[in-house]
């Protein structure tokens, strides 16, 4: 299926304002800065796989194997928009440190 560009922009947008915000708002509640960098992999895990999470722990080689055939055929698109969610989530680590660096406390 071919996604037009008009909404591959849109796409992208909004996954980089969409984890921007949830990074941002994480950050200033557990005041950890890199807290959803470090999360966002596991959310594209859940994401893009179509395992039951239990299945990682009963029948580990053939859910990682699945997985790993799913991120191998992601088309440019998604990973383009996966890859803006990251860069948001990455965004809202540094401004939040920018912030505390200029003397804004957050909670």
């Amino acid at each position: 299926m071919q996604m037009s560009i008009v909404v591959l922009i849109i796409s992208i947008v909004l996954f980089f304002v969409l984890f921007f915000g949830i990074g941002f708002i994480l950050n200033m509640l557990l005041r950890m800065s890199w807290v959803m960098a470090i999360v966002y992999p596991i959310v594209a895990i859940f994401i893009v796989d179509k395992v039951e999470f239990v299945e990682y722990f009963t029948n580990t080689k053939s859910a990682f194997h699945d997985l790993w055939t799913r991120f191998s055929s992601l088309a440019t698109a998604d990973i383009l928009i996966l890859i803006s969610g990251l860069a948001g989530a990455i965004a809202a680590g540094f401004t939040i440190k920018l912030l505390r660096k200029s003397g804004y406390q957050m909670f």
